[in-house]
């Protein structure tokens, strides 16, 4: 995996400025407002920025979070993860690996097999479907 990078000018260029501010400023997209939070169908969850696959649908879960929702990224090599304190809270920020954009964050109350929760704004995915 080739390491991604661009200037800010460049990623606000890429990406609208709810993405930009989403994936490149950590912000996060309101519950139950993201383009993924229901999709059902197959196929695989790309980084919005660039294109590297980070999730598979059949690891996605309705965690009624109001955010799409998954049990595993495609590789854990795929993903980073960091201590997130802000609002006040402990959390761990997942970031693409490649080019470290904001996905969102990973919680310890997901299903089996892993008890993972990878909560991710839709703002930050390009849902690539599954040819049939």
């Amino acid at each position: 995996m080739t390491k991604i990078t661009k200037s800010e000018q460049q990623w606000r260029e890429q990406l609208s400025e709810q993405d930009f501010a989403i994936c490149r400023l950590k912000g996060t997209e309101r519950a139950f407002t993201g383009e993924y939070n229901d999709n059902k169908a197959q196929g695989i969850y790309r980084c919005k920025c660039c294109g590297e696959p980070l999730f598979i649908s059949s690891s996605k879960y309705d965690s009624g979070s109001g955010w799409p929702s998954f049990y595993q990224p495609v590789a854990s090599e795929q993903v980073l993860e960091d201590r997130d304190t802000s609002h006040g809270m402990l959390r761990v920020e997942v970031m693409c690996k490649a080019c470290e954009a904001h996905l969102g964050h990973v919680f310890t109350d997901g299903p089996e097999p892993t008890g993972l929760r990878y909560c991710v704004n839709s703002a930050s995915l390009r849902f690539e479907p599954q040819d049939e």
